[in-house]
Parts: C-alpha cells; sequence; structure tokens
C-alpha cells in the first residue's frame, strides 16, 4: 500500500450516500483497475460497496477495502460491535484496513478492539484518521500495535508538511482525503498547477496526484463518473521535476478547506451529538 501501487489506484466514497449510485460508482471503479477501496460506517453506503465488490469479476482478495469506525462507537464494547457491523454491511470475512475516523471519545478502548480484532483475523491492519502528531505519538505509546495508516487532509492548499513529516518519521503511512479540496478555489483550473500540467499534457488533478505520489502520500480521489476516475487513474506515466514540486510547494495556503480538527467549537458542534450517544 505504500508504494507506487497505491496512490492514484485508491477509490473513497465520502459524500457518496446514494447506495445504487455508489455501488455503480465502485464498480466502475474497479473495472478501471482501482484496487483500494475506501469507505466508512459515518458515510452511510458500506452495504453498497459489498454490493459492488460482490458482483465484480475481479476477484475479493485483490481488492484491498478500508473502512472506518465512527465516534458513537468509541468504548471497547461498541467498538467490537461496530467492526462486526461494518463486516456485515461490507460482507466480508475480514477488513485490509479499519481506521479509527476521528481522536475523540474512548480512544484507547476503540483501539484495544482493533488490536483484538486483527489478532483473531477479523482486520488486517489497523490505523487512525485526522490525528495530529501528537494525538498519533501518543497513541502508539499507548499501545501494542503502532498504526499503519494516518488517513488526513492533504491538498495543495492545506499541505500539512509537519503532520506528513512526523507519520513518516514514525513509519506510519500517510493516506489523504480531500486531495482537490473538492474544487474549492478553482483548484481545477489554477493557472499555476495548469502551468506545470500543460508541460505534461496532464490535467490539474493528475499533477496533483502525482504530486502527492512524488511525497510517498497515498490518495483517494472520489468521483462518481467515469472519465474522471480512468483521468485519476493515469498518473503514472510522468514525473515531476524538482522545480515543479517547489511550486506546488509554495500553493499552501495553510488552512483547512474543511475545519480544524484541533478547535474544540468545531468539535463540540460536528461530534457532540456523537459523543453524547456513547453515555446513551
Amino acid at each position: 500500500m505504500a508504494g507506487r501501487e497505491g496512490v492514484g489506484r485508491g477509490f473513497g466514497v465520502f459524500q457518496v450516500p446514494d447506495l445504487a449510485v455508489c455501488e455503480q460508482a465502485v464498480s466502475d471503479a474497479l473495472a478501471t483497475g482501482y484496487r483500494l477501496i475506501d469507505t466508512a460506517a459515518a458515510y452511510m453506503n458500506e452495504e453498497a460497496v459489498g454490493a459492488a465488490i460482490a458482483k465484480s469479476p475481479v476477484a475479493c482478495e485483490d481488492i484491498f477495502v478500508t473502512s472506518k469506525l465512527w465516534v458513537d462507537h468509541f468504548t471497547y464494547e461498541k467498538a467490537k460491535q461496530g467492526i462486526d457491523d461494518s463486516l456485515r454491511k461490507l460482507g466480508l470475512d475480514y477488513l485490509d484496513l479499519y481506521l479509527l475516523h476521528q481522536p475523540y471519545g474512548d480512544v484507547a478502548g476503540a483501539w484495544r478492539a482493533l488490536e483484538e480484532a486483527q489478532q483473531v483475523g477479523k482486520i488486517r491492519s489497523i490505523g487512525v484518521s485526522n490525528f495530529a502528531p501528537d494525538q498519533l505519538i501518543n497513541l502508539e505509546l499507548m499501545s501494542n500495535v503502532k498504526p499503519a495508516v494516518n488517513q488526513i487532509e492533504v491538498s495543495p492548499w492545506y499541505q500539512e508538511q509537519d503532520e506528513v513529516r512526523v507519520a513518516q518519521e514514525q513509519d506510519v503511512q500517510v493516506e489523504v482525503w480531500a486531495p482537490f479540496a473538492e474544487g474549492k478555489y478553482h483548484i481545477f483550473t489554477d493557472p499555476t498547477i495548469a502551468q506545470i500540467g500543460a508541460k505534461y499534457g496532464k490535467s490539474n488533478g493528475q499533477v496533483i496526484l502525482r504530486w502527492l505520489l512524488q511525497r510517498g502520500i497515498v490518495a483517494i480521489p472520489k468521483s462518481v463518473h467515469k472519465e474522471r476516475m480512468e483521468e485519476n487513474f493515469d498518473v503514472f506515466d510522468f514525473e515531476l521535476s524538482e522545480e515543479d514540486m517547489a511550486t506546488m510547494a509554495s500553493l499552501d495556503k495553510h488552512e483547512s478547506r474543511f475545519f480544524d480538527h484541533r478547535d474544540p467549537t468545531a468539535i463540540v458542534t460536528i461530534f457532540g451529538q456523537s459523543l453524547r450517544a456513547l453515555r446513551s
């Protein structure tokens, strides 16, 4: 997963709640050649992902499936149930990768459930998502198994240089969501990225995925359009120069395109209801 084959061959289904649309998108992605499919309990589409995998001519063992535990299941007992729920909805005997979706609630208890599920073969690798460097290292200090992956927001507008560096120093694979920042700030037509792409006959999206690849980062771009899936897949026949990489680095706005995961107000607003559900 950490190598070249992972980047550009990862496919995410965030914000595809329509089950029929999601199933078709995953089917198209597998037909295009994607072999890493990323979903989550919170996406409400694990059943559709499982249905597409079941119908695909691609052997199940050749598909790398990731899902994530939501914070309303962040206790030891609820996490065990959440793992089983994901397996049931996906129709799988095991998950290739299972992540704690956010760094809130009883992280230690939930992580212990993931460790035990890995020991009995329900999960092959375990990891986290949206963990800041100190949270990542703290989890390592309290655990028997180090996270294999930290899935975080990274795009040209929000490059997370320190977060990427710390994870790579800890030998934790960085995987990114929203590599295109959901199109914000006209990322698909940005003239600086377009100028780089023109040298190679590539689109802005392809330049971004190639930039991530050369940083050793796995990307999971989402699309429900087959032509865009094919475009995102086609990033292995060119290489950005050092000058191009420096130009891309200069685009960093140092600000999330979504919200600050360390902002207490944002945490309460977005996750408060889920965390309160743990007490019910």
